[in-house]
């Protein structure tokens, strides 16, 4: 058998089709799913209703985790969180002469 392990310099971890960043919230949204479900067993609650809430929600979270990796991509989402950080204008209300003028320091001696 062989294992192509290394994929080469440069290219980004892939599994499954799912790449880098979603990867890791895939990994991290299934250990919340996990984490929750036994909260939730351990407090008391039925058997059932925990199974079918992990099943609903690890099923939700594959398909949210694939649909985000289809639609933007392997580096889109860290862009989307880039350009929701810039603003859409900028708003300058200074005088344009004092703009151009060197600020003075006072010297506190």
């Amino acid at each position: 058998m062989e294992y192509n392990i290394n994929k080469g310099i440069g290219k980004s971890v892939e599994f499954k089709g799912l790449k880098s960043q979603y990867l890791f919230i895939f990994a991290a949204g299934l250990l919340a799913v996990f984490v929750v479900f036994v909260i939730l067993y351990m407090a008391g609650v039925s058997q059932w209703i925990c199974i079918v809430f992990g099943v609903i929600a690890a099923s939700v979270l594959v398909w949210l985790t694939f649909n985000l990796n289809t639609r933007y991509g392997e580096s889109g989402l860290m862009k989307l969180m880039a350009k929701k950080q810039h603003p859409r204008y900028l708003i300058n209300r200074k005088v344009p002469r004092s703009l151009f003028q060197k600020v003075r320091k006072e010297n506190a001696a």
